[in-house]
């Protein structure tokens, strides 16, 4: 394992903190007034999902985590478990359940290749592409000059998941969204 300075814990890292593997999510080195530097962080535990705010100084290293990773294919989501299998062989299928997947498992649909990461060999969430294109199901219709909402409405995803898009945006098109913020971002069709 690599140690790493108080200021090379950065976003999308992965270190090693009181024997547990967590995910940087956010990073800020500032200093106050005289004193030494500091580097405030979010840190999300990848085994229990808890989210911890955390504080390194300048003398402070740490260990860097080792994450294996490797593509898994997404088959189906049903009562709080989400079913996958290896990317080359459907016959070896296991499941994860809903809280180690998290939110952004709502952007999964079927035959969708994803990573898992392991720590020590023990399964510790899933690694989404950034953006996914999906099939909008239901729209409700857009009323021409209807925009003191900011022009925009929620539409219904294939995968029953919501997101707010344009009031262009109509049942069947196909829409890309981003998976870590949730978010629109165009339309594919």
């Amino acid at each position: 394992m690599a140690m790493l300075e108080y200021n090379e814990v950065k976003e999308r890292r992965y270190i090693v903190l009181d024997g547990e593997p967590y995910e940087v999510l956010t990073s800020h080195v500032f200093r106050k007034q005289q004193r030494k530097p500091v580097n405030a962080t979010k840190l999300r535990n990848l085994i229990t999902g808890s989210v911890v705010e955390h504080s390194f100084g300048v003398s402070d290293k740490v260990d860097e985590a080792e994450i294996e990773s490797r593509e898994i294919k997404f088959l189906y989501h049903n009562k709080g478990e989400y079913w996958f299998c290896e990317k080359n062989d459907p016959s070896k299928r296991f499941s994860m359940k809903e809280d180690l997947v998290g939110d952004r498992g709502k952007y999964l649909k079927g035959n969708t290749v994803v990573d898992i990461l392991t720590f020590n060999g023990r399964l510790v969430g899933l690694k989404l592409p950034i953006k996914v294109e999906l099939k909008v199901t239901e729209a409700p219709p857009a009323v021409k000059g209807d925009t003191a909402k900011g022009g925009s409405k929620i539409v219904t995803l294939e995968n029953g998941a919501t997101v707010n898009a344009p009031l262009f945006i109509n049942e069947g098109e196909i829409v890309r969204i981003n998976t870590e913020t949730g978010d629109y971002v165009e339309r594919v069709n």
